[in-house]
């Protein structure tokens, strides 16, 4: 397992996470790369066309990248409860002038099948998939292409069930991990087990090289999931306060507050399990908000939106994982080699 850096063309263990939604920039993933590491372009929340031109200035850096999809697995939302829901989180949207009470639920999969016919027709070194694992046909497609898969799992009975489907890696990630949990089940709990017993558990299960997820924020930290087995180690959360992440500058602010109250996974803002800093809306909706992903995603985006926009970080999805604490504002170069400073 320990040739994965080898076989992906980098020569340092790191891997930055893919950010979806504007904190994984072009000069993100560059800076990865240049370090020595391992970028991926995220996919979601993107149409094909904007996928295709990320890809494209991705290029133009002359660098090895990969691109991480959201792989269908729905997640329906109960129609009346997404409206006991919009009416209850009105209180907030009226802040901004918008009616959420009107809005129907929508349910879609983020243009999935687009998103491989770009793969298939323009294809890169490496895919990751993170929320479902896709269908075999889809698989072979992506492979006969020449890209290199990898299947994000939260357990042991998930690294089986996409080793049996044929990927050629898997990114471990725990529960202490930022943003959304890539779990097949987000109904259910998040498995609470450390990072390196959880790669304990899949190196078990699944015979193919690993890649840790959550909660990775030190030296120390790296050192110990490659002590564990991991052939790489997964950042995410350490890099959103560097000159090149896209995070928005009321995120930046929440992230750099020494008053900030810690983390909490809620569904409140997605329908989907997710990771981040406690705020208000996390404190007044987590136990009220229903399940139903992407439908809760696109009923709070404009709120979300608006709220970043006026400098307000109790309606923002402050996404963050435990380590947290351990971001820096400064270039992502400094922060991929100092992570690097016990290998």
């Amino acid at each position: 397992m320990s040739d994965l850096p080898a076989a992906l063309g980098f020569s340092v263990p790191l891997v930055a996470a893919p950010m979806a939604g504007g904190a994984s920039t072009t000069a993100l993933v560059a800076a990865a790369a240049r370090s020595g590491g391992l970028g991926f372009v995220p996919a979601g929340y993107a149409t094909a066309q904007v996928l295709a031109e990320r890809i494209a200035a991705a290029r133009t850096e002359g660098i090895t990248f990969g691109v991480n999809l959201f792989a269908p697995n729905p997640l329906p939302v109960d129609r009346e409860e997404f409206g006991r829901y919009a009416r209850l989180i009105q209180a907030e949207a009226d802040a901004y002038g918008l009616d959420l009470t009107g809005v129907a639920p929508v349910e879609d999969d983020d243009a999935f099948a687009e998103k491989i016919d770009l793969l298939t027709a323009d294809p890169v070194p490496i895919v990751s998939f993170t929320f479902g694992i896709p269908e075999t046909g889809v698989i072979a497609t992506l492979r006969r292409a020449g890209s290199y898969l990898i299947q994000t799992v939260t357990s042991a009975a998930e690294a089986r069930a996409a080793a049996e489907a044929g990927v050629d890696a898997l990114a471990v990630q725990a529960k202490a991990a930022g943003a959304h949990s890539g779990t097949l089940s987000p109904r259910e709990p998040l498995p609470d087990v450390p990072i390196d017993e959880l790669i304990g558990r899949v190196r078990r299960a699944a015979d193919l090289p690993l890649i840790a997820a959550g909660g990775i924020a030190t030296p120390e930290d790296v050192a110990t999931v490659l002590d564990a087995g991991a052939a790489a180690a997964m950042i995410g959360t350490v890099l959103l306060l560097t000159d090149e992440s896209g995070a928005s500058a009321t995120h930046k602010a929440a992230l750099a507050d020494p008053d900030a109250r810690g983390t909490v996974v809620t569904h409140a803002f997605t329908g989907r399990p997710a990771r981040g800093l406690r705020n208000r809306f996390t404190d007044r909706y987590s136990d009220q908000a229903p399940y139903g992903y992407p439908a809760l995603h696109y009923l709070t985006t404009a709120l979300r939106k608006r709220a970043a926009e006026a400098g307000d970080p109790g309606a923002v999805h402050l996404w963050a994982g435990t380590g947290y604490r351990h971001a820096r504002s400064e270039p992502a170069e400094e922060t991929f080699a100092r992570l690097a400073a016990k290998l």
